[in-house]
């Protein structure tokens, strides 16, 4: 029994009229296509009461289950797995059997070419009053030591670089689960009106794996991340299409919101039409935030030099974190920075390992002090969260002669700021930093810790999908405490 009286015309139906109903028809068959992976959406965390109106704004602020330590977070992704034995784990063992045999198992994941035992080309120094060891290749974040709470027990679940990046990202090895940046801005919106909650800064590259390292998932869509390409013009398709005037396409805006909101008084809020709607009215706003989120003329000599703009070899990675930096001002809660390819692939060096890190730390060291030193000065670092790692470490013997291999069984990650213990070193490796011997540190183990600092119990966190209630840990996860202060 229909609730609205049926009228029969009779007026026999003109082609005008069938076109426009059949127009209708179609377009609605399209839009239900459009939103079919947002059928499952559930109420989010924080979002607008019921009766309000208007449907849950997926952007909106939410408050987190206690007060955090952190209000966003910047994810220095070190693509490829740079070596800890190299970098922030300093082992003299490899010295005493350097080019002999290695004297202990080899694991199966290494692929082929088993070479010797191969000590690190460089040398280790401490720096600041922690006395962290930090080696030859990042001289500049040694200086930043003192805000450094480094893991050296970190594992993973795989050993190739696809599942890996996956797991680093989202919790799980295999594609389709939200990345973790999906889950910050599912469980604390944003506090950025013109900007995504989640960017990607990317540099030319993306990892194995692909952009669903950075997706949403079974969350609502409004949560994946946004790639930002490196360059002046970093979202495609921000500059209108010309043809039609500023004040054209005012009403055209304002004529859409009419028809929305005749929409609603007729049929109801529809969740997942209300979040495409919100998408499309962040797109507009982008279109005046991006460019001048991107430009740098107003940031002074002093701030690009620190970030190592003046260089070529350091300027690519050097604007993102300076971007990464204006983001965080801005209130995007997480922002992730991509390497780029320096003709080594990434920091992935199965062969010409000094020159292959020796390149890659060149491109990232002073940009990400500059980083760290600009949060600071700027009273930022406290309430922000930066991730150094990549998504396992390398073998501490040879693959052929002068490469190492993939290895997921004892790898080195580091916090700064936001809640993290500088001067840290927490955990290590055998003596030869293979494998993980004490306060062994699962990937889920950083994703708790992550949303611990944020305000968040991990087990807390959920989204109903698939008949259960799913969380970035999984079945997982213990916030690691050695590492707060």
């Amino acid at each position: 029994m229909h609730d609205f009286p049926c009228r029969r015309s009779t007026r026999p139906l003109t082609r005008r009229d069938l076109l426009v109903r059949s127009a209708n028809g179609f377009g609605g068959a399209a839009l239900a296509t459009m939103l079919a992976d947002d059928e499952a959406r559930a109420q989010t965390p924080g979002a607008n009461a019921p009766g309000s109106g208007r449907a849950p704004d997926p952007f909106a602020p939410k408050k987190p289950h206690f007060d955090p330590k952190a209000t966003s977070v910047i994810f220095l992704f070190m693509d490829g797995g740079p070596s800890q034995v190299d970098t922030f784990d300093p082992k003299p063992a490899l010295e005493k059997y350097h080019g002999r045999p290695f004297p202990a198992r080899v694991e199966p994941t290494q692929f082929n070419n088993v070479g010797a035992t191969l000590m690190s080309p460089w040398k280790f120094k401490q720096y600041g009053r922690s006395g962290l060891p930090v080696s030859d290749l990042f001289p500049h974040v040694g200086a930043c030591a003192d805000d450094l709470a480094v893991i050296r027990s970190v594992t993973s679940n795989f050993s190739e670089h696809t599942n890996a990046n996956y797991f680093i990202h989202s919790g799980s090895g295999l594609q389709g689960r939200p990345s973790v940046g999906s889950w910050v801005t599912y469980g604390l919106g944003s506090e950025c009106r013109d900007l995504p909650g989640f960017v990607v800064l990317g540099s030319g590259m993306i990892p194995p794996g692909g952009v669903d390292c950075f997706g949403s998932g079974f969350l609502p869509a409004s949560y994946q991340g946004s790639l930002f390409r490196h360059g002046s013009q970093p979202v495609a398709d921000l500059t209108p299409p010309g043809g039609a005037s500023p004040r054209s396409r005012a009403a055209q805006r304002d004529l859409i919101r009419t028809l929305d909101a005749r929409s609603r008084e007729r049929f109801g809020n529809a969740d997942a039409v209300e979040a495409a709607i919100a998408n499309y009215e962040l797109a507009f706003r982008m279109q005046t935030a991006v460019p001048e989120l991107a430009d740098l003329s107003r940031e002074t000599d002093e701030t690009k030099k620190l970030y190592g703009l003046d260089d070529p070899k350091t300027e690519v990675f050097g604007r993102q974190c300076l971007l990464a930096r204006r983001l965080v001002e801005r209130g995007v809660r997480f922002t992730e920075l991509l390497c780029q390819t320096l003709g080594f692939d990434r920091w992935d060096q199965h062969g010409s390992l000094k020159a292959g890190h020796e390149a890659n730390a060149k491109a990232v060291d002073k940009p990400i002090a500059g980083l760290l030193t600009d949060l600071k000065r700027r009273g930022l670092l406290d309430r922000t969260l930066v991730l150094w790692g990549g998504e396992f470490g390398r073998t501490p013997v040879a693959q052929g002669s002068d490469g190492r291999d993939h290895n997921p069984f004892g790898f080195t990650m580091w916090l700064a700021g936001g809640g993290a213990k500088g001067g840290t070193a927490f955990g290590a490796t055998d003596e030869f930093g293979y494998h993980a011997v004490q306060d062994k540190v699962q990937v889920h183990d950083i994703h708790a810790t992550l949303l611990h600092l944020l305000g968040f119990d991990h087990t807390k966190l959920t989204h109903r999908f698939g008949g259960r209630d799913m969380r970035l840990t999984d079945v997982h996860g213990e916030v690691i405490r050695g590492v707060l202060k």
